[in-house]
C-alpha cells in the first residue's frame, strides 16, 4: 500500500537489575547488525522482565519513532546523553516517518520477511523516570502522545537494520492511535470514542477492556502506581 520506510536499527536487550530492589528490566536495549529471528514472543535474543506487563502475543515488539528525540531534546529539563543515539525508550525499532497520528490500530507492516500488526499504545511506567533522571518522564510521555507502539506477530519471520517497513493493510483508517491515546489519557470523558475503542477488534484485549470499564463505570483508573508518583 505504501513505500517502505527504512529500519533505522533493531535492538534487543537482557534482563539486569534496574531501579528498584529487587527489580529487573530489559529497557537498556542495544542495536543489532545482524538479521534478527522474529516470531509470537518477538525479537531473537530480546527478554521481558516483568511478563505480566511488557511482552506476550500482544506486546511482542515496541516501536519508538526517532521522529520525537529533536522534541524530547527540546522538552526536557537538562540534557539526555539518552537521546544521542537509539534505545532511549526501550524500543525494539526505530523508524523515521513513522507516528502515533500516521498510524493506525490494525496496521498491518511487512517488517523485513515478517508480518506484524499494530496492537496497542506504550502504556509509559516508573522505568522511564529512572532511565532518564526525570521524576516525571513517565507522565511526559503519557502527556505528549509519544509513546510508541506495540506489534503482534501475524507471520515470522527475519528483519535487520536498513529492511523496510510497509504498510500492507489498513483495516481502521479511522483509529489512529493518537485518537485512542487521547481519549484515554486527555478526553477522559468522550464515552462515545471510549465505546468506540472497546469494539475494536484488532486492538489488543486490555485496552479494550479499560475503555468498556471507563465507559460502564464513568471513573478514570488511577496512574500513579504505573507512574511511578
Amino acid at each position: 500500500m505504501t513505500n517502505p520506510t527504512t529500519l533505522n536499527a533493531i535492538l534487543t536487550g537482557r534482563a539486569v537489575p534496574f531501579g528498584r530492589p529487587d527489580t529487573l528490566s530489559a529497557i537498556g536495549k542495544r542495536p543489532v547488525d545482524a538479521a534478527v529471528a522474529i516470531g509470537p514472543a518477538g525479537l531473537e535474543g530480546d527478554e521481558q522482565a516483568d511478563r505480566r506487563n511488557h511482552g506476550g502475543p500482544d506486546k511482542a515488539i515496541h516501536h519508538y519513532p526517532f521522529d520525537h528525540y529533536p522534541a524530547w531534546r527540546t522538552d526536557l529539563p537538562a540534557p539526555a546523553s539518552l537521546l544521542d543515539a537509539v534505545g532511549a525508550f526501550g524500543e525494539n525499532i526505530s523508524t523515521l516517518g513513522l507516528t502515533e497520528e500516521t498510524v493506525c490500530v490494525g496496521d498491518v507492516f511487512r517488517l523485513g520477511t515478517a508480518t506484524v500488526q499494530v496492537s496497542q499504545g506504550r502504556q509509559p511506567c516508573w522505568k522511564l523516570n529512572h532511565r532518564f533522571g526525570v521524576a516525571d518522564m513517565a507522565r511526559r510521555v503519557q502527556s505528549t502522545g509519544r509513546t510508541g507502539w506495540y506489534y503482534r506477530v501475524l507471520e515470522p519471520g527475519t528483519a535487520a537494520a536498513g529492511d523496510g517497513i510497509a504498510l500492507i493493510d489498513r483495516p481502521l483508517p479511522d483509529w489512529p492511535l493518537a485518537r485512542i491515546l487521547r481519549a484515554f489519557y486527555h478526553n477522559t470523558g468522550d464515552l462515545p470514542t471510549l465505546a468506540g475503542i472497546a469494539g475494536l477488534e484488532p486492538l489488543a484485549t486490555g485496552w479494550r477492556t479499560l475503555a468498556r470499564r471507563r465507559v460502564e463505570s464513568g471513573r478514570v483508573e488511577d496512574w500513579s502506581g504505573r507512574l511511578g508518583e
